[in-house]
């Protein structure tokens, strides 16, 4: 696992975990709006990227990983901890594991209800077209097709048509193996941060749900609907109203 740090390590720490086939550049934007005043960190998840050689294992092995970066270079804990899809799903598997490790959170669509049907679905799907969808061609030919809002600056273009093409189908199906059986902990119940649950009105139903029994078993969270909004789109691609959401919330 590899790390991308931004801004001064004496100021508040943060970090921002990726989502499924993407890498840290998915927060990039977002890091260098927030480095100002915060000390950023974003990592790079095995199988991902940069690190697509490693073999993704699983959410709480990932977040073993995390766990010891965090004991090593953060004293323990952190001033906020954000994710989305399975970063966020990560994101939540690091608050079950210290009811301290941070003082603020942002789950963006992290599942955590088991998802059996959706899992079959995405083997099937990665086992007949997983070649094409992690092909060069197909990737560049996507990007031009997107809506003017959802167009990616050049530079995050760049890095993603380098970096989506490293994964590969074996790491996709690790990843939906372990992301569509993960189930909440109990443990979740005793952690102390300030919370928000962030979900796009146009996403799954799923992802809705997981959101209303997140907000159930944590202490202090707000469940937010972002209306018109499809999976991860305002962290990849509105990072300006990503990080006016998110200061507001580390400052109340």
């Amino acid at each position: 696992m590899k790390f991308y740090e931004y801004g001064d390590k004496n100021a508040p720490t943060m970090m921002l975990i990726h989502g499924a086939g993407w890498s840290y550049w998915l927060y990039l934007q977002e890091a260098r709006l927030l480095q100002p005043n915060y000390h950023v960190i974003l990592p790079v998840l095995d199988g991902h990227g940069e690190e697509a050689h490693r073999p993704y294992c699983s959410t709480e092995k990932s977040a073993d990983q995390l766990l010891t970066y965090i004991d090593d270079h953060c004293d323990g804990r952190l001033f906020a901890l954000s994710g989305v899809s399975l970063g966020g799903q990560i994101a939540i598997e690091l608050l079950s594991r210290r009811s301290d490790l941070a003082e603020k959170a942002i789950i963006e669509s992290g599942l955590c209800i088991p998802q059996p049907a959706l899992l079959r679905y995405s083997q099937f799907v990665y086992k007949h077209f997983g070649n094409l969808l992690f092909s060069p061609k197909f990737n560049q030919w996507a990007l031009t097709i997107m809506p003017k809002k959802l167009q990616l600056p050049d530079e995050i273009a760049a890095l993603y048509l380098r970096d989506i093409p490293a994964v590969n189908v074996e790491t996709m199906n690790r990843v939906f193996e372990t992301y569509y059986h993960y189930t909440l902990k109990d443990s979740l119940k005793d952690n102390q941060a300030e919370m928000i649950y962030w979900y796009g009105s146009k996403e799954p139903h799923c992802i809705k749900q997981s959101g209303l029994l997140f907000q159930s078993t944590v202490k202090k969270c707000q469940l937010i609907e972002l209306p018109g909004y499809r999976h991860s789109e305002i962290s990849a691609y509105h990072p300006e109203e990503w990080v006016e959401k998110a200061t507001a919330f580390f400052n109340s």
